[in-house]
């Protein structure tokens, strides 16, 4: 299942996002993903934010938790960029603590090609489709 998958990004669990369980408390695995995802279009499709025209929102995230990642686990969050279409784009994320496969969590997240001047949708840009098409088979390397 990972084999799949290009893009990965590590971080650790710090003391502020563990709950009273001491367990990662469920609204950090969002913010988990959305690190992942900057670093996918910075790192895996080389995108500029500032010097491009081009800028995405979150329309729907459906997580399914699978175990609970804990203080001082390393995580890899690894992405994939699964459909591109007029102007959503739908990643799936799959999270696993460090030295292991099996997954914590499951992630399908769609995002929109945003116009911030407009407030509204737009297409998705040919570049960022082109650079996204090109990642993900194999014909642009990350970092």
């Amino acid at each position: 299942m990972i084999k799949d998958f290009r893009f990965s990004h590590r971080l650790k669990v710090r003391y502020s996002e563990i709950d009273g369980q001491k367990i990662v408390f469920n609204a950090h695995y969002l913010t988990y993903i959305d690190v992942a995802v900057t670093e996918y279009f910075l790192e895996g499709l080389k995108l500029d934010f500032e010097a491009e025209d081009f800028d995405f929102v979150l329309a729907k995230s459906t997580l399914e938790y699978k175990n609970s990642a804990r203080l001082n686990d390393w995580l890899t969050i690894w992405c994939k960029m699964s459909k591109i279409g007029k102007s959503s784009m739908t990643m799936n994320c799959i999270m696993t603590r460090e030295g292991e496969e099996d997954p914590i969590l499951l992630a399908e997240i769609i995002y929109v090609s945003y116009d911030a001047e407009t407030k509204m949708s737009r297409p998705v840009p040919e570049f960022v489709r082109a650079r996204i098409e090109a990642f993900e088979s194999g014909q642009l390397s990350a970092r």
